[in-house]
């Protein structure tokens, strides 16, 4: 299946979800980490659940603190 990663497109396994790609991207910490989902925020409580779809578009975000 074929996703688009913070821009990049990628080929992931069909049955991805949202917490494979945080492990992938970030390892075992997600501290400071939010995702969306094709522009819709997916909450932490349910990344494990949800699965994208082809062309789907993931967006992994991390919190910098400073200014």
């Amino acid at each position: 299946m074929h996703l688009v990663v913070n821009t990049i497109e990628s080929t992931v396994a069909d049955d991805i979800t949202v917490a494979d790609v945080v492990r992938t991207l970030a390892g075992d910490d997600a501290r400071g980490i939010a995702v969306a989902l094709n522009g819709d925020v997916v909450p932490r409580t349910r990344w494990a659940e949800t699965r994208p779809a082809e062309g789907d578009h993931v967006e992994v975000l991390t919190a910098v603190q400073g200014g």
